[in-house]
């Protein structure tokens, strides 16, 4: 396994993962369990973002900036869902 395909794997991982400590937190009715939940979920955070500078920084991870008039394209199809 390469490094790459490693990094992507984790940072599927960790981005599940915060979902699942969301969901449990927003749901817990323990405090303690739910402060638990909660710094669980920032520590993923963090090693999610971590992981992603990683990838962005050996160029494994790009994003594209989009462009105004694709913008005003999804605005306009939302705005006549909405109607």
């Amino acid at each position: 396994m390469n490094d790459r395909y490693y990094l992507e794997n984790n940072l599927l991982l960790l981005k599940s993962t915060v979902e699942v400590y969301i969901h449990g937190t927003l749901e817990s009715v323990n405090q303690k369990v739910r402060s638990l939940l909660q710094q669980n979920l920032l520590d993923t955070i963090e090693m999610q973002k971590e992981t992603y500078d990683k990838m962005t920084n050996k160029g494994w991870y790009t994003i594209e900036n989009c462009k105004k008039e694709c913008i005003t394209k999804t605005l306009n199809k939302i705005k006549k869902e909405d109607n």
